[in-house]
This record gives C-alpha cells, sequence and structure tokens, in this order.
C-alpha cells in the first residue's frame, strides 16, 4: 500500500483484541503504518499491549468509529453481518480485506513463505522454525498465533526474504469462507496431522481434507511440501492434490526423513533425523515431531544443523503450552494448555508425565471450542483425559446456544470416565472446581488446565487456594 498525499498509510482493524488481529496489528504499526481499531471487549493483556504501540482501541463496534481517513477497513474473522461497523462499511463501499489477504498483499507477495499447517502443533513447529532462522541471523518476519517466548511477540515484519506463518484451515471472514492459509502464498507447506476439527464450518473430515489439498495446490515446483508421513490423511490428501516436491517426516521407514534413537529425558528429548543428532527442552513424542518438522524445513532454508542444534537448545517455548504458572506451597504444580482437541489433550499428558514421572496428573477441562462444546467428541474426549489419574471437567461453554441433541453430555463424560476407572468430577464452574481440587489434589500432584480460554482466571485460584 503505498502512501496516499503523503501521509502513512492508515489501517482500521475490527476485532483488534483477538490474538491474531492484534498481533499483526501491532507489527504494521511497528513497521510504520498509522494502525486504529475496535473491539466489542477491550481488556488486558491486549490492551496494554496495544496500547504501548501507541495503538489507538474504541470500545465497542459503532458506525461512528469509522475513521474517514482509513485507507482500508481489515475485518476479522470473529465479525459478522449485523455488526454496526461492518454494516457502515458495506453502505459506503469502503475498501475491506480480510487478515490472511492484507497479510499476502502487504507482506507475502515475493517472500519465501514457510506455511506451518494440521490440526495440532501448528503453533509450537512455527515457533521453532522462526526461532531457528532468528537464531541463525535471518531476521524473518513471522506471524504465528501464540507468544513464543524466544520472540516476545506474535508477528513482526523485516525486510528479510523469509516469512514463517502458522497456517490456520479456520475460514477468512463472513465474505470469504476459504481457509486463512489459501492466501499465504506457500514456497514451504509443512502439514503435521490432519483431524477432524472446527465442526461450526466443516461437515466432514473430507471437507478438511480439501481444504488442505487446495493449499498443497499452490505450492510451486521449486517448493516443499513437507507432510507427517505416518498420518494417513496427509499422505491421502498429498497423492490428490501435492504437484511439487514431497519430503515425509516421522517414524516409519518409508519417511525421506526419519526419526530414530529417540531419548526421553526429565529436562528435553534427544533424537536423529537425516544423521544429525538433535536436542529439543521439551518432552513428549509429539513435541519431537513438530520439532523434526521445523529441522526439515529450515534445512531447505538453507540453515547448517549446528545453527538448528544452537537454536534449539535456546527455545523457551511458547505461553500456553504447557506452560508451568506456578508451584503452590504443597509442591503442587499447575500447568496451563491450549489444548482443545482429544488428540491434543492426550498428547500433552503423555509429554507431562515423561517429565512428571511418579506424579499423580490431574486434568482440568472446560469444553470450550466450537468442536468441543459438541458431541461430535463424545466418545474420544473420555479416552483422551483417561491418561490423566484424575479429571474434572466445567460446564459446556455457551451451552444455550447449542441445542441438546448437538451438546456434549458431561455426565457421559463423567460416567465414561468413572465407569474405566478414572476418578471424574464434574464441577459448574472455577471456583466450584478449585473447591473440589482444595479436598481431592494432595500434595506433588500436577494440575494440568486444558482451555483454549482464560477460564476464569483459574490458574492463579488454584495457585492460591491450594
Amino acid at each position: 500500500m503505498s502512501e496516499k498525499n503523503g501521509s502513512v498509510p492508515h489501517l482500521y482493524f475490527m476485532g483488534i483484541c483477538g490474538t491474531a488481529m492484534g498481533s499483526v496489528a501491532a507489527a504494521f504499526r511497528d513497521a510504520g503504518y498509522r494502525v486504529t481499531g475496535s473491539d466489542s471487549q477491550v481488556y488486558d493483556p491486549m490492551k496494554l499491549f496495544l496500547e504501548g504501540r501507541g495503538i489507538e482501541i474504541l470500545n465497542g463496534y459503532k458506525a461512528e468509529n469509522l475513521p474517514e481517513d482509513a485507507d482500508l477497513f481489515v475485518i476479522g474473522n470473529a465479525q459478522s453481518r449485523g455488526n454496526p461497523e461492518v454494516e457502515e462499511v458495506l453502505r459506503k463501499k469502503a475498501h475491506f480485506i480480510s487478515l490472511p489477504e492484507l497479510l499476502r498483499e502487504q507482506i507475502l507477495r515475493g517472500k519465501r513463505n514457510f506455511v506451518v499447517s494440521g490440526t495440532h502443533g501448528k503453533t509450537t513447529t512455527s515457533s521453532l522454525l522462526t526461532w531457528i532462522f532468528e537464531s541463525a541471523g535471518q531476521n524473518p518476519n513471522f506471524v504465528i498465533g501464540g507468544l513464543p517466548g524466544n520472540l516476545k511477540q506474535g508477528a513482526r515484519f523485516t525486510d528479510s526474504d523469509i516469512t514463517v506463518l502458522e497456517g490456520d484451515e479456520y475460514d477468512s471472514a463472513f465474505f470469504d469462507k476459504r481457509s486463512k492459509f489459501i492466501h499465504y502464498l506457500p514456497e514451504v507447506a509443512i502439514v503435521n496431522n490432519i483431524e477432524f476439527d472446527h465442526a461450526d464450518i466443516y461437515e466432514s473430515l473430507d471437507a478438511i481434507k480439501r481444504s488442505f489439498g487446495h493449499m498443497l495446490r499452490l505450492v510451486p515446483d521449486n517448493g516443499l511440501i513437507i507432510i507427517n508421513g505416518d498420518d494417513e490423511n496427509c499422505d491421502d490428501v498429498f497423492a490428490k492434490e501435492g504437484h511439487a516436491p514431497r519430503k515425509r517426516v516421522g517414524l516409519s521407514k518409508e519417511c525421506e526423513a526419519r526419526i530414530e534413537d529417540i531419548d526421553y529425558q526429565p529436562d528435553g528429548t534427544e533424537f536423529t533425523i537425516e544423521g544429525e543428532r538433535y536436542r529439543i527442552p521439551m518432552n513428549g513424542e509429539f513435541n519431537v515431531r513438530n520439532a523434526a518438522m521445523a529441522v526439515t524445513a529450515a534445512r531447505f532454508g538453507g540453515v547448517e544443523p549446528e545453527a538448528i542444534r544452537v537454536a534449539l537448545n535456546s527455545f523457551e517455548g511458547i505461553k500456553r503450552r504447557q506452560e508451568v504458572r506456578g508451584v503452590t506451597e504443597r509442591n503442587i504444580t499447575v500447568i496451563d494448555d491450549f489444548g482443545h482437541h482429544p488428540t491434543a489433550i492426550r498428547e500433552a499428558v503423555t509429554g507431562i508425565r515423561k517429565k512428571y514421572n511418579g506424579s499423580r496428573l490431574w486434568a482440568v477441562f472446560e469444553p470450550r471450542s466450537n468442536t468441543t462444546r459438541r458431541n461430535v467428541f463424545q466418545e474420544a474426549l473420555p479416552e483422551a483425559l483417561a491418561h490423566a489419574d484424575a479429571v474434572c471437567i466445567a460446564q459446556v461453554a455457551r451451552a444455550d446456544s447449542l441445542a441438546e441433541n448437538e451438546r456434549l453430555d458431561t455426565d457421559l463424560l463423567m460416567k465414561t470416565l468413572q465407569d474405566s476407572g478414572t476418578p471424574a468430577f464434574y464441577e459448574p464452574n472455577a471456583d466450584a472446581i478449585v473447591e473440589r481440587l482444595k479436598t481431592e489434589a494432595l500434595d506433588d500432584d500436577v494440575i494440568i488446565v486444558f482451555s483454549n480460554g482464560g477460564f476464569d482466571g483459574i490458574h492463579d485460584k488454584i495457585l492460591n487456594n491450594l
């Protein structure tokens, strides 16, 4: 976007306090753009983060909020028809765009774009890959749906030709129901895994696979498609839609980049891939797979193994991904995890158990995502949660917005766990869960909180009350 009459381009973000919207808005502000925006819920820490960048935020959506001098209105995918600002933009025939389109047109054209996709592991893999490039002196652009400890922000735009993007399969906007990653012009496409998710917008696994296939069509013949070689859905999508070179990463002998000799240790994990030994300060097979994907992409990007080893050894993790929030006076460890899919929950519990071997593990689960609120995973969720030693289940978030025959049955979930021999308790809210844990948790236990929201500050409540 060129300057108009010598002035700095003005971007207005609707839904600016969303994780991705806020991070990208701040990155554009840092890059010299004028940025303003609005949201229905202006709250910390995003409010402080944006105001610290000099970004004006308007509280609530109103037609009169829209600045006359805005060059472009960026409409987040949480906005819909009926929003007063959306309606005013449409009435005025103003220039509007989705966030993925904005990135494509202003940042991604002409770049070497590394797009990290998959049902699970996107944030970890994209954070690892970005840090490898950063540690190797490449100063990459990046857009990540989380807060990597090494990078201190979720997005940044530089003059580098390398860009790392977390490629979300969710839709782009109310006016563009295509997946976000369709807009990202991938030179390298990483597909960590493919499972059913996002039941609010996808009717089946086949529909999700179709969307991933559309992304793979866009990888050029001088690029690379990196897929999980142990995932049948990834193989199936590539067989139908892959036109660029492929490299399979995984544990099976058929993988061109095979993961071998995994050594799980209390404070990290070592593994070998393509003849090189690496170590990550994380636990669990899932994180090994994420790291192996990042290593394979970085090697394609020209980073040497020794530089990759240095980066992996110094990786500081990501907020809300197996993040230790604190330890109580009774030596009860409270861990925050974003997991809201049965596979992610299972793998997180399995990985954390390797670190806290011998401790009793609690899983505290809030059915909050658009899929876990539904009964799509009625059978899969108890199987995943049963990997913990005891479980607390909260009420379904926004339950009234779902028909009863579509809603996750928390009583049935609890009974299924109990019948399998796993102690399980249903409590309606965070305060009730804390009261339950006060009587049931033992010294030296580990409590893992699974939610993709704030869960009414349950982490601090546990730390303050146990």
